[in-house]
């Protein structure tokens, strides 16, 4: 397992856990984390084994009940819980818009609440709406609900960004999309990071998702990281549960391989015709 260096790591868990009240058993147990300045850190793991948790954890939404998280060297119950929000880009499935609020106050709400100029919120606004691949001649004034899922989508990681924080926690938030539309935003937010070279903390149940976005890949099992390493070396890894998660690729494989020749001979077909 990598470690980052004192000076590289943003997000740094040491001993994390998370009990909640009524639960038998710890959401997050003895949890050991760094993420790196300018990676994209991808969280994946089945339901319930605490990946959404440890992203709450990081903007203080929730507040460990043992070790400790620090942001940028700071614990995070140390920082102003608003302040800390404000730093951290924060993108969700649905993309959590206010549905009253048109698309342009969507995206300008954390900078107006900083004390942007009307016409510094509205130019960043316009900037980052063309940035995610929307024209904001014609969106701009639109509520969320005259919008696609996938515009949705869109205009809430251009909230995220909104007052350029340090730091983005994305939370499945292509989860909910039609396939089609998912591949072609997880591509757009994998040239968009890369131009940006923002720190990213992502969660995904999709081992496809994790490989293509992530810098690193974490594999969660029960509030624990089993794996932590690059998307080549999980792969190799014979860690049970990653073999599992790679089973799947290689189904989709013998799926595709097994209908390959009904698809040629309908193709031979239509040409001989």
């Amino acid at each position: 397992m990598n470690h980052a260096t004192e000076n590289d790591a943003v997000v740094r868990f040491h001993g994390v856990t998370y009990a909640a009240p009524g639960l038998p058993a710890p959401i997050i147990s003895g949890l050991d984390l760094e993420v790196r300045r300018g990676e994209t850190l991808v969280l994946l793991g089945e339901s319930g084994c605490g990946k959404t948790t440890t992203l709450r954890l990081i903007n203080r939404l929730l507040v460990p009940t043992g070790g400790e998280v620090l942001v940028e060297g700071r614990d995070t119950r140390e920082w102003d819980a608003i302040q800390l929000r404000r730093r951290t880009g924060y993108v969700i499935q649905e993309a959590g818009l206010f549905p009253h609020f048109t698309v342009e106050r969507n995206v300008g709400l954390v900078p107006s609440l900083e004390g942007w100029s009307e016409a510094r919120t509205r130019e960043r606004t316009h900037e980052l709406l063309r940035l995610v691949g929307l024209e904001p001649e014609r969106v701009a004034a639109r509520f969320p609900a005259e919008l696609s899922g996938g515009q949705r989508q869109r205009v809430g990681v251009a909230r995220a960004l909104a007052a350029d924080p340090p730091l983005l926690l994305m939370d499945e938030p292509f989860g909910a999309l039609d396939p089609l539309t998912r591949a072609a935003l997880q591509r757009e937010f994998s040239a968009l990071q890369k131009s940006l070279g923002k720190t990213v903390v992502f969660v995904t149940h999709d081992v496809r998702e994790a490989f293509l976005l992530g810098t690193r890949v974490g594999l969660m099992h029960a509030g624990r990281l089993v794996l932590l390493d690059t998307p080549q070396a999980f792969m190799r890894s014979e860690e049970p549960r990653a073999r599992a998660y790679l089973e799947t690729l290689r189904l989709n494989e013998e799926i595709l391989a097994a209908l390959a020749p009904g698809v040629e001979n309908q193709m031979g077909a239509e040409d001989g015709g």
